[in-house]
C-alpha cells in the first residue's frame, strides 16, 4: 500500500486545528480532539497520523476486494 502524502495541519491560537489534503480543507478539530491530535502527531508519522484522523486511510478499493471470489462467503 502506498503511503499517505500531501497531508498538512495548521494549529491556531484559539486551539483549532485544520487539516489540509493537497490544499484542500479536509477536517477540523476542535477542543480535547485536537489537543490528542496535537500530540499524537508529534510522536508518530505525520502523514500517517493525519490520513487516520481524517479517514482518508482507504483507497476504495474495498467494494472491488469483497466482490472477489475468494472473499465471498
Amino acid at each position: 500500500m502506498a503511503r499517505p502524502n500531501g497531508f498538512a495541519y495548521e494549529a491556531h491560537p484559539d486551539g483549532t486545528v485544520h487539516i489540509t489534503h493537497h490544499g484542500r480543507r479536509a477536517t477540523v478539530l476542535r477542543g480535547d480532539r485536537a489537543a490528542r491530535f496535537l500530540t499524537e502527531v508529534t510522536t508518530a508519522d505525520p502523514q500517517l497520523v493525519m490520513a487516520r484522523w481524517t479517514g482518508n486511510y482507504r483507497r476504495g478499493n474495498e467494494r472491488t476486494a469483497r466482490a472477489h471470489p475468494r472473499n465471498r462467503g
